[in-house]
């Protein structure tokens, strides 16, 4: 077993006298998947702040690869963590290729310019997400779907251990849901470490990683997938009665796995 990449350790938050999370704690390692779920408002997006050094725990500590990430000075942060965030509204036209040469912003420090490494990375980074095709087109006038791969590709470039996404598969049509989960799961077997929130549990059970379940702040249960995303916990994750179906051509594979939870009558 190793040592693990993201150590998260009696993790609290409070926003004035509100208090989002309480006394979180998890381990995430090389080339796993953790997928949080929950309600609205239970704290996800603020765990994953925490953890990319955004906003400061009331209490705990986040550690990444064995350093205080709090501690860290931004650029050195953005060298450890890439975050994708649920919303992005693109501002000015810039060319995608350029876009995604941006991720090599935190390793050029302030004064610095993109040299032929940085060039490359960002076309390794396109080639890898399988965009290449758009590389010239200017970021606003892309889809959302096709907005959500080039900051992907943008990410890859960043060179990070530790990938963070917000719901990454929010107001995309099913085929780019697919394409974005197949895409995070091949970064997991490159031996990245990824977070990511999500509202669909077919999207834990198709990793097959690690599952972490919250409501109000904390963590109702975690572990594998499978074992976790039990009717029982689900349930109580949610407040809704839920019966789970599993078609046999869901076991084993590479297809995208698709459960029903429907609610039970009461």
């Amino acid at each position: 077993m190793t040592d693990p990449v993201v150590r998260v350790r009696n993790v609290s938050f409070r926003y004035a006298q509100r208090e989002v999370l309480r006394d979180l704690t998890l381990d995430v390692r090389r080339g796993e998947i953790l997928s949080v779920l929950g309600r609205n408002g239970c704290g996800k997006t603020t765990l994953l702040r925490c953890i990319a050094g955004a906003l400061t725990p009331s209490g705990g500590s986040v550690q990444v690869g064995g350093e205080d990430i709090h501690r860290l000075a931004p650029p050195a942060r953005a060298r450890r963590i890439g975050f994708l965030l649920q919303d992005h509204v693109p501002s000015f036209p810039f060319a995608v290729r350029d876009v995604v040469l941006m991720g090599r912003a935190p390793h050029l420090g302030f004064f610095g310019f993109p040299g032929a490494r940085d060039h490359a990375l960002a076309d390794a980074a396109l080639e890898r997400i399988g965009i290449r095709e758009l590389k010239d087109r200017p970021y606003t006038r892309l889809s959302g779907g096709e907005r959500q791969l080039v900051l992907l590709a943008r990410i890859l470039a960043q060179e990070p251990d530790v990938i963070l996404l917000d719901e990454p598969t929010t107001h995309l049509d099913l085929r780019n849901q697919v394409l974005t989960l197949r895409i995070v799961r091949a970064l997991a077997t490159d031996g990245l470490s990824l977070i990511m929130t999500t509202h669909d549990p077919n999207h834990a059970l198709w990793f097959g990683g690690t599952a972490a379940l919250m409501k109000d702040g904390r963590f109702v249960a975690v572990g594998p997938a499978p074992e976790v995303m039990t009717e029982a916990a689900l349930a109580a994750t949610y407040d809704v009665d839920v019966a789970v179906f599993s078609p046999p051509s869901a076991a084993g594979g590479h297809r995208l796995r698709v459960d029903y939870l429907v609610e039970r009558d009461r």
